[in-house]
């Protein structure tokens, strides 16, 4: 079983966990995949389609693992959508990132492929780039009657039609984010949002098929 693909070297992943990382790239008219092309190298990623069983097989065979699924879903935006939030700033990073530290420990970035705070780290890096507009364009927030923050969701827009939530997270909160999010879409009449969420997620994937999201496409994360 054999695989064609190309190894792309991951620059600012490498700067920020401090692993020489590379992810790679299908291709059939890439030369075949092979484990000197991946010498070298502390960490390799590889995303598949579930569907691609051949893959998953060669890829193995050259020493990758399965870390988890991925599902990936779609919603139409509707026309009028209601929805109270607040543009999250500069003030609100510090309580963002220790929220997002906290609520994304536990991702494919995880022990005991990365250090046992790099999951954390890396989503506390996400939320204050959404916050600044770097990557994502923007972060949502709600709060309570208090001011603490409650729920917040970063978006970010994908051409002239579509937009893709980034990190989604608030207890008791995700039906007002999910309306949020669709809220910062209609605004700038786009036509889908997108977001994506691990397969063992089950709270999350209720979530966005109960908001009027579809599955897209399903796929694993392999890492060697």
């Amino acid at each position: 079983m054999t695989v064609r693909a190309r190894v792309e070297p991951l620059d600012w992943e490498s700067q920020f966990f401090g692993l020489q990382s590379a992810i790679v790239r299908f291709d059939d008219d890439a030369p075949e995949l092979t484990a000197d092309a991946l010498a070298g190298r502390a960490r390799v990623q590889a995303k598949i389609p579930a569907g691609r069983a051949d893959w998953l097989d060669a890829l193995q065979q050259l020493g990758f693992r399965l870390v988890e699924g991925e599902v990936d879903l779609s919603l139409v935006v509707p026309p009028d959508v209601t929805v109270r939030a607040e543009v999250a700033g500069a003030d609100d990073i510090p309580a963002l990132r220790a929220l997002a530290a906290r609520d994304f420990a536990l991702s494919r970035f995880r022990a005991p492929w990365y250090a046992p705070q790099d999951s954390g780290r890396f989503y506390a890096q996400w939320i204050e780039n959404a916050v600044r507009g770097t990557f994502d364009h923007q972060c949502l927030l709600l709060r309570t009657p208090a001011g603490d923050i409650r729920g917040y969701v970063s978006l970010r827009q994908l051409g002239e039609t579509d937009a893709r939530i980034g990190l989604l997270a608030g207890r008791g909160a995700g039906a007002e984010l999910m309306q949020a999010a669709l809220g910062w879409a209609q605004a700038r009449q786009l036509k889908t949002l997108r977001v994506a969420t691990q397969t063992g997620n089950t709270a999350a994937l209720k979530r966005y098929i109960q908001s009027g999201a579809n599955v897209e496409s399903t796929a694993f994360w392999l890492y060697r």
